[in-house]
C-alpha cells in the first residue's frame, strides 16, 4: 500500500560511548551508556542513539547491519517489578509476537542480554524505526483532508485485523501511531491491549481518547471504544488540538455530552453504576450541537463518518469493518486488501491465579525461542524507513 503524501519531521540525535560491562552479557553482546542508562545488545546493531523515554521504557535507533536497516530498539523499565508490571510485558511481547499486519508495527528481534532465567532482568524489543508519531505531526504541521483520509483508514484497516483476532487496543492516541515520510502508518504500543472479556477493567487509554462507556463504568465494553478513539485522532488531525481535553474524568464526560449531548434511555440502562447514571440525570439538559456547523472544516463525508465513529452507544456505533466500507473511504477501500486473521492465542488470559515467576518464566522462554513471523519481517522491511 503506497501513498505520495510526503511527512517529514526531523529527529535529533544523541551521542553514546561504549564502556566495559557492568553486568554479564551473552556472548555477542556489546555494553554501553545512553544518556546515562546502561544498553546491551547485540552486536548486530550500531549506531545508537536516544530518540525518547517514557514510563514503560526507554527508545532509541540503531542500524541493524543483518537486515540493513534502520530499527528502534525498546528497553523495558521495570518489567517484573510487580505482576502488573509483569503482565503488561507478557501481554506486550505476546501480542507482538504473533502479529502479522501492514498497519501494525511488527516485532523484528525480541531479546535479554542475561544468561539465565535466575538473573532475567531486562528486556529489549526491536521493530522497524519510523518518521515520528502522529503527536509530533500534528504538533508541527497541517495536514490535507487527502492525508488525513489515508490516515484514519490505515488506523481502521489495522485495527479490523485487531479486533478480528479479538483484541482491543485500549490506548490509541496519536503517540501510539507511527507514521512515516510517505504517510504508511502502524499502530504501536500494545502493553494495555486485552482479549475481549466478561468484564474489562475502567482504566483504559489516556483520558482525551477515552471512550464514555469506560469513564461511566461500562465494565463489558468491547471493541468499539477503539474506535472511538480514532474518531478522535481523526477530529485533532483537522484541528490540531484534542476534542475532548478533560481535565479529569468529569469534565471529560461533560465535554462529551456538550458536543453530543445527554444520551438517550436506552443507554442509561446499560450503565451498571448507580453513581454514573445519578451523575448524568444531574447534568441539565444538553442538545447534541450540529456536527455539519461544528466541523465545518470536514467534508459531508467526513463528518457523517465521524457522527457514526462517536455514537454515544458502543452498541450503535460503527465497527471498523463497517467504517471501511464508509463512503469516506471509497478510494481506498477494498475488503480483499483489509485482513482478518485467527483468534489470538493467550494461555493466561483467564487464569486470575497466575504467578509473576510463571510470567516471568513464560517471557523469558518466549525470548529464547523467538523467531519473527516471516511474512511481519517482509511487510516491514520490504523498504527502507527513512529516518530524517
Amino acid at each position: 500500500m503506497r501513498s505520495s503524501y510526503p511527512l517529514s519531521l526531523n529527529w535529533s540525535t544523541l551521542f553514546f560511548r561504549q564502556m566495559s560491562s557492568a553486568k554479564t552479557c551473552k556472548s555477542g553482546f556489546v555494553s554501553l551508556q545512553l544518556n546515562q542508562v546502561e544498553w546491551c545488545v547485540p552486536s548486530r546493531y550500531k549506531e545508537l542513539s536516544m530518540i525518547g523515554y517514557g514510563a514503560y521504557g526507554t527508545v532509541c535507533s540503531a542500524h541493524d547491519t543483518r537486515l540493513n536497516r534502520r530499527v528502534a530498539i525498546k528497553k523495558l523499565s521495570r518489567p517484573f517489578e510487580n505482576i502488573e508490571y509483569t503482565k503488561r510485558t507478557y501481554r506486550e511481547i505476546n501480542i507482538l509476537s504473533q502479529m502479522d499486519h501492514e498497519n501494525i508495527v511488527c516485532l523484528i528481534d525480541a531479546f535479554s542480554p542475561q544468561t539465565s532465567l535466575k538473573d532475567f532482568t531486562d528486556i529489549y524489543l526491536v521493530t522497524p524505526l519510523m518518521g515520528a508519531d502522529l503527536g509530533a505531526i500534528i504538533e508541527t504541521q497541517s495536514l490535507s483532508d487527502e492525508q488525513i483520509r489515508f490516515l484514519v483508514y490505515q488506523i481502521l484497516r489495522g485495527l479490523k485485523y485487531m479486533h478480528s483476532i479479538g483484541l482491543i487496543h485500549r490506548d490509541l492516541k496519536p503517540a501510539n501511531i507511527a507514521v512515516n515520510e510517505d504517510c504508511e502508518l502502524k499502530i504501536l504500543d500494545f502493553g494495555l491491549a486485552r482479549q475481549k472479556q466478561e468484564e474489562m477493567t475502567g482504566y483504559v487509554a489516556t483520558r482525551w481518547y477515552r471512550a464514555p462507556e469506560v469513564m461511566l463504568n461500562w465494565m463489558h465494553y468491547n471493541e468499539s471504544v477503539d474506535v472511538w478513539s480514532v474518531a478522535c485522532i481523526m477530529a485533532e488531525l483537522r484541528n490540531r488540538t484534542p476534542l475532548f481535553k478533560g481535565g479529569n474524568h468529569i469534565h471529560q464526560i461533560q465535554l462529551i455530552l456538550n458536543l453530543l449531548g445527554k444520551p438517550d434511555e436506552e443507554f442509561m440502562r446499560k450503565i451498571n453504576s448507580p453513581e454514573a447514571c445519578g451523575f448524568i440525570r444531574d447534568i441539565s439538559k444538553c442538545e447534541p450541537q450540529n456536527l455539519y456547523t461544528y466541523f465545518s472544516n470536514f467534508s459531508s463525508d467526513a463528518v457523517d463518518l465521524l457522527q457514526k465513529m462517536l455514537h454515544l452507544d458502543p452498541d450503535r456505533r460503527l465497527t471498523a469493518a463497517q467504517a471501511l466500507a464508509h463512503r469516506y473511504f471509497a478510494s481506498y477501500h477494498d475488503e480483499s486488501d483489509e485482513p482478518v486473521a485467527e483468534k489470538f492465542d493467550d494461555p493466561f488470559q483467564d487464569d486470575s491465579s497466575v504467578t509473576l515467576d510463571q510470567l516471568k518464566e513464560a517471557v523469558w522462554n518466549t525470548l529464547e525461542n523467538f523467531v519473527p513471523n516471516l511474512n511481519s519481517l517482509h511487510l516491514c522491511t520490504s523498504e527502507e524507513t527513512s529516518t530524517a
